[in-house]
């Protein structure tokens, strides 16, 4: 049995998009992963753009996910989507509270992913698989480390199945949650999510944003390259595989992919690896 993958899309928003992210996702599925989740945005404002992505999958005959947010929605809106995702066939959802729309004022009925979390448990028993959010380096909003594994482990009892990380590219901040989770009581499956190096100032400004750090000697190398674009996709394979391989070896559960909807920086590192 070899290492269990899955892959992340987000919603195209074009015609073109969908089309071009139906044969990205026709290449990744050589790789066969156990399954393929799709993001919402912020506010839930591209939830119509991700169902018809995750009911896309489901009738490629994969397994699919829905990312599902709680910020904004009440008892009812969440009870009429669950109904919903049972009518598709839906058996997986990664349950987040989401990000505040920019103006956006009131949280609505659920305060935190570990309100949503318990909520649907109890409202759907174990028809859920149900994934959350870890995030090794600390999330950006955590009023501190110990703040957030506090988060985390109530996400965790109030009936998660497994976790996926923020992306990271330090394998001690990983292992140090993982191990300060247990110690909490919260023993679910911690997924490593995986981002490939494809674009040097997209991958720093999206990690300023998330919380993720990216290590000095990593941001400096993407500097020098400026705008030597096949020079730094040498470089992040190497980084990202050197990543994956250090991970597996010390016995890992899976392997998430935040593919950003391309398929050959992930198809090239799992073919480095042997998982391809």
């Amino acid at each position: 049995m070899g290492l269990p993958l899955s892959f992340e899309f987000f919603p195209p928003k074009t015609p073109e998009g969908a089309a071009k992210l139906h044969a990205v996702r026709q290449q990744l599925y050589s790789a066969k992963p156990e399954f393929c989740s799709v993001t919402y945005g912020a506010g839930g404002s591209t939830q119509d753009g991700t169902l018809q992505t995750v009911q896309a999958i489901l009738d490629e005959g994969q397994q699919g996910a829905s990312h599902f947010t709680c910020v904004g929605a009440s008892r009812e809106s969440v009870r009429d989507k669950l109904a919903l995702f049972k009518s598709m066939g839906l058996r997986r959802l990664v349950a987040l509270r989401g990000d505040l729309p920019s103006g956006y004022g009131g949280m609505g009925e659920f305060r935190y992913a570990a309100d949503l979390v318990a909520f649907i448990r109890a409202e759907t028993g174990d028809h859920f698989h149900l994934e959350v959010a870890a995030y090794p380096e600390t999330h950006p909003q955590a009023k501190s480390a110990q703040a957030d594994l506090q988060a985390y482990a109530a996400k965790v009892k109030a009936g998660a199945s497994s976790a996926i990380t923020q992306f990271f590219f330090n394998t001690d901040a990983y292992f140090r949650f993982v191990d300060d989770a247990y110690k909490l009581g919260a023993e679910v499956p911690v997924v490593p999510g995986i981002m490939p190096i494809t674009n040097s100032a997209g991958l720093l400004r999206f990690a300023d944003s998330c919380g993720a750090e990216i290590p000095r000697w990593i941001r400096l190398r993407l500097q020098g390259y400026g705008d030597d674009v096949e020079s730094i996709k040498a470089f992040g394979l190497d980084v990202v595989t050197e990543l994956c391989d250090q991970l597996r070896n010390a016995g890992v559960p899976g392997l998430h992919f935040y593919t950003m909807n391309q398929s050959a920086p992930v198809l090239e590192i799992l073919r480095r690896l042997d998982l391809g």
